[in-house]
């Protein structure tokens, strides 16, 4: 069969997640790197987000229906246990990240910073300042969550962890979640064990394009 194309922006940390779950499969896959919105992206995502899949036949859009392929179709570790409530437990935290982590810290924050819509390019202050309240809330839940074994589900790096990691990777980018980093010890050494496993340092993106490049491929048009 054909090698796995993944098609997506390397900076979008949904991107980043698929490649991390095919690095740690040992699957062997090309990158086409490309902006939301381009012919090869709306060919299969319905909206234009990235990431997107083909291998042969196959093609998939959505992150999360990406690694569930990725994990069932190829040998190697498994990236969600076999074990019911060890899944279940990952599948949970995957769901926190998603819909409640990412959506404020990435689409909101970061991205008044690196996108912000203002004329002249400055951090939109409005939205960040909106963000800033409830993120000092998620911060420390987040760090206890890890306070147990280091890691979001059960005592091992799984698909929850490739999901978070790149999210704090991005939030040392910005001086406030910085800092909200840098208090939270749980989530500081995590974030350093992680980057320093095979998977993170073998996918690393480049650096994201600056305010004055427009929109980076880890704007709202990812999933």
């Amino acid at each position: 069969m054909a090698e796995l194309e993944l098609i997506g922006g390397a900076q979008s940390n949904f991107v980043w997640t698929c490649r991390m779950a095919l690095t740690e499969k040992g699957v062997p896959y090309s990158l086409a790197s490309v902006m939301p919105h381009t012919p090869d992206v709306d060919a299969i995502h319905p909206f234009g987000k990235i990431p997107v899949m083909r291998h042969g036949a196959v093609t998939l859009c959505e992150s999360r229906a990406i690694c569930c392929y990725i994990d069932r179709a190829f040998d190697g570790p498994a990236l969600i246990p076999a074990d019911s409530a060890r899944a279940a437990e990952i599948e949970q935290w995957i769901s926190i990240v998603n819909t409640t982590i990412d959506p404020l810290w990435m689409r909101q924050y970061l991205a008044a910073y690196i996108f912000p819509g203002t004329a002249d390019g400055a951090p939109n202050r409005p939205v960040i300042e909106a963000a800033l309240p409830k993120m000092e809330q998620q911060f420390p839940v987040m760090d206890r969550a890890l306070a147990r074994t280091g890691y979001l589900a059960g005592g091992a790096f799984s698909l929850a962890d490739m999901y978070f990691t790149p999210i704090l990777y991005y939030m040392q980018r910005a001086p406030e979640s910085a800092a909200m980093l840098e208090a939270n010890a749980n989530l500081k050494s995590y974030l350093e064990r992680n980057l320093a496993r095979p998977c993170m340092q073998a996918t690393m993106p480049p650096p994201m394009p600056g305010r004055s490049e427009g929109k980076s491929a880890d704007g709202a048009k990812a999933a």
